[in-house]
């Protein structure tokens, strides 16, 4: 059911009007701002209840806004039709009409329908601010609003648009949150020397603020392959028309509008260098999907880890403890889990989908034309949405609440085989291995093995298994393990 600009459920009235277009006449709802066109979309493609969402349908607007504006100003459509496409547009921009793009993703591969759909709302809504009534075309939906414009350099336009301005106001924003709470630990952390572990396996001791420094550094780069994914979007189709040649818009017409929407966005975007490879392919949100998909690969690797350095809280490893954020069972009671890693990693495993989506969908290019532009811009800029908010979401809640458990990392270190390693470059790797083995049997520590087979000297020995000396590089030079 149709919602009003507030967000209140609007009832149709059952009214229709006949609207026609090259195809003949069909029956548009009386109070819709969309036309004929979108009617027929919506009768040719009930596959889902994916639309595009509000910030593709906001880049449409600014499009749309921009070329009203740019076409006056070249002297191609006169005052009072610029002037009208313009307010309407602004309200598109502004979302009070994203009820009115009801047009399925699974559509023409071009996305023409969204084209249409948008042109029409733009057009209806300007008619009625110059007093005509919807669906007179009073102001026309491809004469006035698409002029200089195809679906074939719009689509592809505003997916870019939409995903260069979402990574610079809601990723990058989160993807910094999320930077700065893990350096934050990494330094509160950093005298707290704990077991590694490498193959789930004891490992050499480590410093929690060393392994934290880690996931901030996975961040840090994550931050740079989310600029790296703007750069790659950075030009656009706009100004190719329908095959890349610029049949039927001013040459300047594309420069122009991207001045505006760069404007809008607050990022600077250009006109392809080519526009064959533009609109042909889609190798650019290819590899924005790509960066993105990395970044959820780090996140990943991150949002576990806390999980296992939280696990217990008791019979875990319990070295860190989790913000208790809600009960954790149904039948067990006061188990808490780490709920917001978990739901990290699903966005993770999404955005790894959506990759796949987007990669097949670049392949489609097909001679003049990329015919799966809808699926990868839902695809894309899903990715985007919901890694920003994963990302805000385990700063927040997660991350920034982490407090230490320093009793349980010091009392990891002394019992674990792996303290032999610091032996072996002075009595040999058999030797330290056979210490290991030794403490394995009897339950002993490497330390009280080392001693009672007097190994080394007293004084030499605590030197070298001093579990603080371990976490830095130096001491003898030999085998570090594996």
């Amino acid at each position: 059911m149709k919602k009003d600009a507030a967000g209140k459920t609007a009832k149709p009235s059952g009214t229709t009007r006949i609207e026609k277009d090259t195809m003949g006449e069909l029956a548009v709802p009386a109070e819709a701002y969309y036309g004929v066109q979108t009617a027929r979309a919506i009768e040719n493609f009930p596959i889902s209840d994916l639309r595009f969402p509000r910030s593709f349908i906001r880049a449409m607007g600014l499009i749309k806004y921009a070329a009203a504006i740019v076409n006056h100003s070249l002297g191609s459509l006169d005052k009072k039709h610029a002037e009208a496409i313009r307010k309407a547009a602004r309200e598109v921009i502004d979302g009070k009409w994203d009820v009115e793009f009801p047009v399925d993703i699974f559509q023409t591969g071009s996305g023409t329908s969204t084209n249409m759909n948008a042109n029409e709302v733009i057009s209806n809504r300007a008619t009625e601010l110059l007093g005509g009534v919807r669906g007179s075309k009073l102001v026309h939906p491809n004469d006035h609003v698409n002029q200089g414009q195809s679906s074939n350099d719009v689509i592809p336009t505003a997916i870019h648009v939409a995903a260069v301005e979402m990574i610079e106001r809601q990723l990058i924003p989160a993807l910094k949150r999320l930077h700065r709470a893990l350096n934050a630990k990494a330094r509160a952390f950093n005298r707290i020397v704990k077991i590694g572990r490498t193959h789930l396996q004891d490992a050499t001791p480590v410093r929690l603020g060393q392994e934290f420094s880690g996931y901030a550094r996975q961040i840090e780069l994550a931050l740079v392959r989310a600029k790296r994914a703007q750069e790659a979007l950075r030009e656009v189709a706009l100004g190719g028309t329908a095959v890349g040649t610029g049949l039927n818009t001013h040459p300047q017409f594309a420069s122009k509008v991207l001045a505006l929407v760069s404007k809008e966005i607050g990022c600077a975007l250009e006109e392809a260098a080519n526009h064959f490879e533009a609109q042909s392919t889609q190798d650019s949100v290819v590899e924005a999907s790509g960066e993105l998909r990395t970044i959820a690969v780090s996140l990943m690797k991150i949002a576990n880890d806390i999980r296992w350095l939280g696990s217990g809280p008791r019979c875990g490893l319990g070295e860190i403890t989790l913000p208790e954020t809600q009960p954790g069972s149904s039948i067990m009671p006061g188990k808490v889990n780490p709920v917001i890693a978990e739901s990290v990693t699903m966005v993770c495993a999404q955005v790894i989908g959506n990759d796949v989506t987007v990669t097949l969908g670049g392949q489609a290019g097909n001679f003049e034309l990329l015919v799966m532009l809808p699926v990868m811009a839902y695809n894309l800029l899903q990715s985007i949405e919901l890694l920003a908010a994963a990302s805000g979401n385990f700063a927040s809640r997660c991350i920034e609440g982490i407090q230490a458990n320093e009793q349980r990392c010091k009392d990891s270190i002394e019992g674990s085989l792996a303290m032999c390693t610091a032996l072996a470059p002075e009595i040999g790797y058999d030797a330290a291995a056979k210490a290991a083995k030794e403490a394995y049997k009897t339950g002993k520590t490497v330390r009280q093995i080392a001693k009672e087979q007097k190994l080394l000297p007293e004084e030499r020995l605590e030197k070298l298994m001093d579990p603080w000396g371990m976490t830095k590089p130096g001491g003898p030079v030999g085998s570090a393990g594996g």
